[in-house]
């Protein structure tokens, strides 16, 4: 399994304001942080800005993109998902993982059992959900990324090991 040497730290959800200041999602532990990884690459890595923050707005941050003057330009980038060199975040300790790390690996019950692989990683805000796809599943299996449910995550051998609550599986 390979590491994706970029990252999703960010979202652009569009102009706010006339001058080319942009709704800025971060998906950072600490919001602010974002500007801290620059530049930051859109997703086909064509386009870097650096960010300034220019105040708090509800749900987001206001910041200013470089190459970014007009409410037009800013608009044009509704939607750019914004991503950060790995080398730039933070190193994480144990039993903390980049969502980007998890996805695709496979996942196995605790007697061994291929239970799929992890296509998605959500958070609705009461914690991280890993969404299980694959092995004959014709619906996703939804598990809590809790240490109770997924005790063991092997990056380098790309497995997880979980033991779903009874009735999940």
């Amino acid at each position: 399994m390979t590491r994706t040497d970029r990252l999703c730290v960010g979202a652009i959800a569009g102009a706010f304001g006339v001058k080319g200041e942009v709704r800025l999602k971060s998906f950072c532990a600490e919001p602010s942080d974002i500007a801290s990884y620059g530049p930051l690459f859109t997703e086909d890595g064509s386009r870097s800005f650096r960010i300034t923050l220019t105040r708090p707005v509800a749900g987001a941050l206001g910041a200013r993109l470089t190459g970014v003057a007009t409410k037009e330009e800013a608009d044009a980038l509704r939607g750019v998902q914004l991503y950060a060199d790995r080398d730039r975040l933070p190193s994480l300790g144990d039993d903390e993982f980049y969502h980007a790390d998890l996805i695709g690996l496979e996942v196995r019950d605790t007697g061994g059992a291929l239970l799929g692989r992890v296509h998605a990683v959500h958070n609705h805000g009461a914690g991280d959900i890993l969404e299980v796809t694959g092995a004959g599943r014709r619906e996703a299996l939804l598990l809590p990324f809790t240490r109770a449910v997924v005790p063991t995550v092997d990056l380098s051998a790309g497995r997880i090991v979980a033991d779903p609550p009874e009735g999940l599986e």
